[in-house]
This record gives C-alpha cells, sequence and structure tokens, in this order.
C-alpha cells in the first residue's frame, strides 16, 4: 500500500460521528441535519426526463472528451454568464463531478522530479479534498488561514517567498466553503500577479457561483482573467451541476482554463477511465441550457436565509454570506466557552439538530485553527425545518449562555 494514504485525515463527516458515538437523541424531537452540503430542492424534472429519454447511450462507450453537445453547452453557459470565450473544444472537458476533477487534478500538475518536495497551497477552512490531492501527489500542503480580519480570504502576504519557490499548485474556493466569502478582482489581481512570479497553476472551485441573495453574481476566475485583460494561462475552473441543478447524483461538472494544462488533464483522465456516461452527458446539457430551474433554486435559497439569518443572529454572530448556501457562525465565548465541538455534540444530543463543527475543516496552522469556534450550518433541508432547527438553537443557546 502506498504509505501517502496514511497521511490522509478523517473526513469531518467521520470525525462527526465519532463526535457523536453514545448519544442518546431526544425522541420527541425529529431530527433536522445541517451539517451536510446536499442540496434537498427537487431535480428538475426535465433533467430527469433526458436521462430516461437517452439510456440506449448505455451500449456505447463515452469518449473521455465528452459529447460535441456537451462542450457546446458549457462553453455557451460560461458565455452567459462571465461573458467569456472558451473554446468548447480545447478549453473545456466534461467531469464526473467537481469534487473528483478537483482531486486527480493534482496528480496532472504536480512534478515531484526536482530536489525539493512540491507544494500544494490551499485556504483555511477548506474543502478536505485539496488537502488529500496534494499528499496523493506527492506534495506538500501550506494552509492560508481564512480569517474576518481579511474578509475570510486568503491572506497570500502572509506566504514566505521559501513557499512560493516551490509551489506549484493553489487551490482557491470562491464562493467560500464554508464562509461563503467571494474572491474581490482585486484578489484575483494578487494571485495573478503572483501565478506569472512564481509559476504555480490556480485550479479556481466555483460550484457554489450560482446560489446568491444580493443579484450581484459572484466573480469568477475566467471572468476575472478577462477583466484585467489577461488569457487563461496558468488557470483551471472547476464547476458543477449538483449545487445549481439540485443533481448530486448526476455527477456532472466541468473543468475550463489553460488549453495546454487541459490537454495534458484529458490524457490523464483518458487512462483515468472516468468519461461521463452518455446518459449523463444528454442530462447535462439540459440542465446547462436552463437557467429556470437555477432562478427557482435560488430564491428558495434566498427565503430560507431570510428567515433564519436575523434568528440565529440573536445569539450567534453570524451574517449573511456573499454567496453559498452556509451559514458561518461564530459562538460566543459565553457560550459552552465558545468550543464548537461541545456546542454540536450537545445541540444534537439536547435538540436533535446537526451541525458541523468548524475546527473539523480546518486545520491547526500558524499557531491558530482558524475554524475553531465556528459551526457551519447548511441550509439545505426545507424552510419549515430550517426554520425548526434556528428555534430550537436559539433556545439552546440561551439555556447555555453564561
Amino acid at each position: 500500500m502506498s504509505p501517502r494514504l496514511d497521511l490522509l485525515q478523517p473526513y469531518p463527516f467521520q470525525k462527526l460521528r465519532t463526535l457523536f458515538a453514545g448519544i442518546i437523541q431526544n425522541p420527541a424531537l425529529p431530527h433536522v441535519n445541517l451539517s451536510i452540503g446536499e442540496p434537498k430542492h427537487p431535480t428538475p424534472q426535465r433533467v430527469k426526463d433526458a436521462l430516461v429519454a437517452n439510456l440506449d447511450g448505455l451500449a456505447a462507450y463515452p469518449a473521455t472528451l465528452g459529447s460535441d453537445a456537451l462542450r457546446t453547452s458549457i462553453a455557451a453557459w460560461i458565455e452567459r454568464r462571465y461573458a467569456v470565450t472558451a473554446d468548447p473544444a480545447r478549453e473545456t472537458v466534461p467531469v464526473n463531478g467537481s469534487r473528483e476533477a478537483l482531486f486527480s487534478f493534482a496528480q496532472t500538475v504536480i512534478d515531484t522530479s526536482g530536489d525539493a518536495t512540491p507544494v500544494v497551497i490551499s485556504p483555511n477552512p477548506f474543502y478536505q479534498i485539496y488537502e488529500g490531492a496534494a499528499f496523493l501527489a506527492g506534495a506538500e500542503p501550506f494552509y492560508v488561514n481564512c480569517t474576518a480580519d481579511n474578509r475570510f480570504q486568503p491572506d497570500w502576504a502572509s506566504v514566505p517567498d521559501a513557499i512560493w519557490a516551490r509551489t506549484q499548485l493553489v487551490y482557491v474556493c470562491s464562493p467560500g466553503n464554508p464562509t461563503g466569502a467571494v474572491a474581490s478582482l482585486d484578489d484575483w489581481k494578487t494571485l495573478f500577479a503572483l501565478s506569472d512570479r512564481h509559476g504555480f497553476v490556480i485550479a479556481s472551485d466555483e460550484c457554489y457561483s450560482e446560489i446568491y441573495f444580493s443579484g450581484v453574481k459572484p466573480l469568477g476566475g475566467l471572468e476575472a482573467a478577462k477583466l484585467l485583460g489577461r488569457g487563461f494561462e496558468q488557470l483551471v475552473v472547476f464547476s458543477s451541476l449538483s449545487k445549481r441543478s439540485n443533481v448530486p447524483g448526476l455527477r456532472s461538472g466541468f473543468v475550463a482554463g489553460d488549453a495546454k494544462i487541459i490537454e495534458k488533464f484529458l490524457l490523464y483522465r483518458t487512462y483515468h477511465g472516468c468519461a461521463m456516461s452518455p446518459p449523463v452527458q444528454a442530462a447535462s446539457v439540459v440542465a446547462w441550457d436552463d437557467e429556470t430551474h437555477v432562478e427557482d433554486n435560488r430564491l428558495q435559497y434566498a427565503a430560507k436565509f431570510e428567515a433564519v439569518t436575523p434568528v440565529l443572529k440573536s445569539v450567534l454572530d453570524v451574517d449573511l454570506p456573499d454567496a453559498s448556501f452556509y451559514l458561518w457562525a461564530k459562538i460566543p465565548p459565553s457560550l459552552l466557552n465558545g468550543s464548537d465541538t461541545e456546542f454540536a455534540r450537545r445541540l444534537f444530543a439536547e435538540a436533535h439538530v446537526t451541525v458541523l463543527p468548524g475546527s473539523y475543516l480546518a486545520r491547526e496552522a500558524h499557531g491558530i485553527n482558524p475554524g475553531a469556534g465556528y459551526i457551519r450550518i447548511a441550509l439545505v433541508a426545507p424552510l419549515a425545518e430550517c426554520v425548526t432547527a434556528a428555534e430550537r438553537i436559539v433556545q439552546f443557546c440561551k439555556t447555555h449562555t453564561s
């Protein structure tokens, strides 16, 4: 077995199961699970119909590059959404969800042939796939803390020159998981300048880009490059239908960006055997081509945030995020000493509501765990359940505030 597998930490939800071991929940209260970022809104009927109508495609091996129809649909969506032209033949590739692509991408771009161990930079807190991808590609992860003092954006100025010199890949996540923070054009300008200077590749995870509330669409990496007069050099973005279209089980997304990198990534994927099933491709075309269901989806999330955020704000330090379907809530020190794990454990035991401790989504880095003292609340349940959970959380907080 590869010794690199021993570097992988338990996934946050495995830690949560351990935290909850032995707890007997209150049987009088129905469970409300706000821990997992799994969309619960109905899958659009037209997407399901397209999947069923194309089941004959199961009789053929799919091309790793995907169908012309799917790549054209993806490129057309990119142009509508970001006013950016991406070549469907050279600058886009369909993938089986952004998760598998974010992981496998590191295997493509990391070069371990030099004397120094390569570095992969990750925001902190972060989506744990970035860390696992770094380890299994033979790289060393370096965590850049994202705190309220810096708008929950990575503090690039804190990265030492010696780390930049070994950095080959930087993961960014905007809108961010778990904070919901969106990178500004100035943030992108700084990161592009660093990439130009040090030669690293940027992997931009944008799977929450279509869940926003203010009417201002979150800025994407390709869009930022265009606004700054750049091409796509050293930049690849990752997007997904899971959150946008409520199809997490479809496992459908895309990568787009630097044609030279896409070419190498496609070569890797050809050997990896991860071509998308033809029925899934057909259903994906229908999803990318339609915005009506996306707008309805967005309105449903907006209603939940509007109902829940003011209620929770009475007991927790929490604000509406820039985007995504998470609330990143800070626990006051007067409440269980500000412990995110104790909060989650006792909330589950007493109120039968599950949230995720923020410390499980981050690593101790530079003297702190930037997720400690926070909880991530995923507003994925139906509106009534989210309101019920919020009311229970308020009562729980009032009971345990010293």
